[in-house]
């Protein structure tokens, strides 16, 4: 009967040293496949809205003409909602453009929408270029028709969203961000080999 009693110990014991190992080594497994690479400047990456589709609100395009997100179905996209008026926007806006110039083409875009008075609009398109950010195209939604914003759930700015090749958010940044660090960088590289799996 002893013999019985010494093992149930044992085992209970073993059980209990394995319990702790697991959850001193492991903590929490990330809900998102992209969850590791929310480091450094990115750690205030939110992935609780990842799979909502791009807002069906509209902006100006680089012409001028009424634009929506879904036209970039296919395409990883970096939202970023900017003005002028918010200093923190202008901080992160070169590392948005170091972005652009570093990984922009057929399957990454930064697409950056002021959210700037119409009757700031040229001021905002000269500035994107003064701040480093050639590289982005010029898109403009003021706040006053800005049903992109809202859309969105944007509550502050600057806001930055990526969203996938299909359309649905990964995740998303409230507040300013170095998009030129290796993390951040990373971050974009892993999202796309995600996508193109997808």
């Amino acid at each position: 009967m002893t013999r019985y009693a010494i093992a149930g110990l044992f085992l209970v014991a073993l059980a209990a040293i394995v319990y702790v190992l697991i959850s001193a080594a492991g903590g929490k497994a990330p809900a998102h496949s992209l969850e590791r690479y929310a480091v450094g400047t990115l750690e205030k990456m939110d992935f609780a809205s990842a799979g909502q589709p791009v807002p069906s609100g509209t902006f100006n395009g680089p012409d001028g003409a009424e634009a929506d997100l879904a036209a970039f179905r296919g395409k990883t996209i970096l939202v970023n909602y900017w003005a002028t008026w918010c200093p923190p926007c202008e901080k992160e806006m070169p590392s948005l453009g170091a972005l652009q110039a570093a990984r922009g083409g057929d399957t990454f875009e930064v697409v950056a929408i002021s959210i700037d008075a119409d009757e700031d609009v040229d001021f905002a398109r000269r500035r994107l270029t003064e701040l480093g950010a050639a590289s982005i195209a010029f898109r403009h939604a003021p706040l006053d028709r800005g049903d992109i914003v809202y859309g969105a759930g944007v509550q502050g700015f600057p806001t930055s969203i990526l969203y996938g090749p299909d359309g649905l958010e990964i995740a998303r940044l409230a507040g300013e961000a170095d998009w030129a660090a290796a993390e951040a960088v990373q971050f974009i590289d892993a999202a796309l080999r995600q996508g193109r799996k997808g």
